[in-house]
């Protein structure tokens, strides 16, 4: 059955056929009678194909995969985008910590939790959205969030992004924009039309302007933890 969410500030209906995806947005469920923004379609047959293409896919992670993307590419639109990356929030501020599959996005922010308790939470745990909002400069939950279940109905302002590597010791540094811009592509989806690449590449510069990007080296404790928060909050 068709619903109507609200997902980024936007009315967003789809047809959520599969158990994973129907129990993760009932959050956002919200009243039919918004006229939707973004129309999700059922793709039964773009599923069925790819299930037949990739045997180790279920249909409900085909569901998972397709709608992703669609939803991300038309964001574009509303002026926002997809980073691969973990969104830890404290203070109603939000921090990305992004890096390749396997690095420890999610292990970094679950110090963050550790250290600040019931302040803190997990905006998105793998695929938060970054919304341009009347020149401000948003963190937005999505039930699009990985193999995890930790996402919330949010848009919280942005406070910084972080690009983290693996390390003994515990450092962090500012990353110049142009560094900044080439792990942001390659943590993004790169949309092929020309007009829709130029128009990620606008939002990207106008994010950079507004929001600073680090570099981190961290190994797993809170202490690393409280090294990304003393350098990215805004009471430094």
């Amino acid at each position: 059955m068709k619903h109507v969410y609200k997902i980024c500030g936007l009315y967003v209906e789809c047809d959520f056929h599969y158990h994973v995806m129907i129990r993760r947005s009932e959050k956002y469920l919200c009243s039919q009678e918004h006229t939707p923004q973004i129309i999700i379609p059922y793709f039964e047959e773009h599923i069925r194909k790819m299930t037949q293409d990739n045997p180790h896919l279920s249909a409900e992670e085909c569901e998972i995969i397709l709608t992703t993307t669609f939803f991300y590419r038309m964001l574009l639109d509303f002026d926002g985008f997809m980073l691969h990356s973990s969104a830890v929030v404290v203070d109603d501020r939000a921090y990305l910590f992004s890096a390749p599959s396997g690095t420890g996005k999610s292990t970094h922010t679950e110090q963050w939790l550790k250290l600040f308790g019931q302040k803190a939470y997990i905006l998105n745990d793998d695929k938060p959205a970054i919304l341009l909002r009347d020149g401000a400069v948003f963190a937005g939950g999505s039930p699009w969030s990985g193999k995890s279940d930790l996402n919330k109905n949010a848009l919280v302002p942005l406070q910084g992004i972080c690009i983290l590597s693996r390390s003994e010791t515990n450092w962090i540094k500012p990353l110049p924009q142009m560094q900044a811009i080439y792990h942001l592509l390659n943590q993004t989806l790169r949309p092929k039309e020309p007009e829709q690449m130029e128009k990620l590449m606008s939002l990207l510069d106008s994010c950079l302007q507004r929001v600073p990007v680090w570099q981190m080296g961290c190994n797993i404790s809170t202490d690393a933890a409280k090294c990304a928060y003393e350098a990215m909050s805004p009471r430094r």
